[in-house]
């Protein structure tokens, strides 16, 4: 069993398992940023957190203790001066690893691990703040939708509306064509009455009498003479 064995083998010997930590941390915190594979970087941030719980401390046995870790001096004051300010708001999870693909020749998984600031921490917070403000667009949808449901209403009064006067006018328009048609009847009855009567009171012509021969006409004084 491998009890108080914590940690990878990643096939190596424990010294240079050891040594190569030491190497990787001393990078990390020197460039703030490394690229290795993936195994090797999820072990490196366990040393990377112990030496930033050992600089967020601060005092002399801690920072004996983070020298025999850390190669570099320079390295080791830069980080006991900077940790307060960078990571003094946050407990724990002080680097993040992004995954880059796998490297060419043996294909193994790269990533690249680097130090998380109270900065880049700072810039996401008003990220999800900002996504809070959407349950008013529920209130708004509900409003929309009781404005849809309201307006299918009003539209249907105004189509009654637009029905009860269109049905007036054409009561209306009925009403005068009867009105119109009924003079006319009127103004017509009287002129065929008065054709009818001039008719009636016209005389009868007379047949005119038959033409009577002259030859006749000169004979009959003689006739009557005699």
């Amino acid at each position: 069993m491998r009890h108080r064995k914590a940690g990878v083998k990643l096939n190596m010997t424990s010294s240079h398992k050891q040594a190569m930590f030491r190497n990787m941390v001393t990078s990390l915190f020197k460039h703030d940023r490394i690229r290795t594979t993936d195994a090797k970087a999820k072990e490196l941030r366990r040393w990377a957190d112990q030496m930033v719980t050992l600089a967020k401390r601060g005092d002399l046995h801690a920072r004996r203790q983070a020298m025999s870790v850390i190669r570099e001096k320079d390295v080791v004051h830069k980080l006991f001066d900077e940790a307060a300010e960078r990571f003094g708001s946050v407990s724990g999870g002080y680097t993040r690893v992004i995954k880059l693909g796998h490297r060419p020749g043996d294909a193994a998984p790269v990533s690249l691990i680097e130090l998380i600031t109270t900065e880049s921490r700072d810039k996401k917070k008003p990220a999800a703040k900002k996504a809070k403000p959407a349950a008013p667009k529920k209130v708004e949808e509900k409003a929309v939708e009781k404005a849809a449901v309201e307006e299918p209403a009003e539209e249907k009064a105004l189509a009654a509306e637009t029905a009860e006067v269109e049905a007036a006018e054409t009561v209306g328009s009925s009403n005068a064509e009867d009105v119109n048609d009924a003079p006319q009847e009127t103004a017509v009855a009287p002129e065929e009455v008065i054709e009818k009567k001039a008719a009636d009171t016209q005389p009868e012509e007379v047949a005119p009498e038959a033409a009577v021969p002259e030859d006749k006409e000169a004979e009959d004084p003689k006739d009557k003479s005699e």
